[in-house]
């Protein structure tokens, strides 16, 4: 979640997203989710960002675990 300063601010824990110039210096997710015509949800347009350790919490409690893909080309 951005605030008026602009700084990404996880919506779990709080936690603000070290930033240099603009740039991030940690990973972080974020998550854009326009809803549609079959959610409850309807026309709304949903946001946030979640650092990497509430990611780690998060999908920890997943019923079906996260597919890793080892990243053998780093950019």
């Amino acid at each position: 979640m951005k605030t008026e300063e602009k700084k990404i601010i996880c919506n779990c824990c709080k936690k603000t997203i070290r930033e240099e110039n603009g740039i991030p210096r940690e990973e972080f997710l974020h998550v854009e989710k326009e809803w549609g015509y079959f959610s409850g949800k309807d026309g709304e347009r949903q946001e946030f960002d979640i650092c990497e350790a509430c990611y780690d919490k998060w999908v920890k409690s997943f019923q079906i675990p996260v597919q890793t893909i080892e990243v053998t080309e780093l950019v």
